[in-house]
């Protein structure tokens, strides 16, 4: 079987590069997808680890901002400013309450100004994080999350999607590869980690909603099928069309 791929006739082998070309486009796609579809899911902007923990096994966070006021924090605030910026940071109209003209000096936006930007802003000579000059940074510290993570139905209708058409796919590169001309111990271990982590990454969906721990299982498993993937379908592409070695 070794070496078969190149034996192949050139329409044969021009038909089954196209077919592999399109499958790294899908690859691409695949990535393209993953960051719209997941990228905001944790309610802060781009792409993070936080958002697949958001998908898979949800996040629950408080903001930075209310535990601070609630453990005292500043010392000489007082206390009717302490209760506003707290009924606020409870509310849910962070955005439109932040600097209301209606609240006067109890405005949120007023507060902080006058009680935090000596220690929290970037003109600060001693500044301390998080930064609250501007709402985009206080709305970092101000929003609480309670991200859910993706339906269980919706779940198992992707697993049974990706759990057909992935399988498949690591079976048509591990058969392709196991008839280039590749390294045998190569080719094996590619056959081997392919299948072992599109299981994992599969498996670690669901075991992921009990223990974050599978979450970096998740993640490496996730990462190292899509490496080996690309790398197999570029290693066939190759071996179709160099020269075929001396008899």
């Amino acid at each position: 079987m070794e070496g078969r791929l190149r034996d192949l006739p050139a329409p044969v082998r021009a038909g089954l590069s196209c077919t592999l070309l399109a499958i790294l486009g899908g690859f691409v796609a695949s990535g393209v997808h993953l960051r719209f579809h997941h990228a905001n899911r944790d309610e802060r902007p781009g792409l993070s680890v936080d958002d697949l923990r958001g998908a898979y096994r949800g996040i629950r966070t408080r903001a930075p901002l209310l535990v601070a006021l609630e453990r005292g924090h500043p010392d000489d605030l007082a206390a009717n400013e302490r209760k506003a910026l707290l009924d606020w940071l409870r509310g849910s109209r962070l955005a439109e309450d932040y600097d209301d003209p209606e609240r006067g000096d109890a405005a949120p936006a007023e507060v902080l100004g006058r009680r935090c930007l000596s220690c929290h802003s970037r003109t600060a000579g001693t500044s301390r994080p998080p930064n609250l000059d501007f709402w985009d940074d206080v709305k970092a510290a101000a929003v609480s999350r309670d991200v859910r993570p993706v339906d269980t139905k919706i779940l198992a209708a992707s697993t049974h999607t990706h759990a057909l058409s992935l399988g498949g796919l690591s079976i048509l590169l591990g058969g392709l590869l196991l008839a280039t001309r590749g390294p045998r111990p190569l080719v094996h271990g590619a056959a081997l980690l392919l299948g072992l982590s599109l299981f994992l990454d599969l498996a670690s969906w669901w075991l992921s909603r009990g223990s974050g721990a599978f979450l970096g299982v998740l993640l490496v498993s996730g990462t190292l099928f899509n490496l080996l993937s690309v790398l197999g379908t570029a290693g066939i592409l190759l071996d179709l069309w160099l020269p075929k070695r001396p008899s």
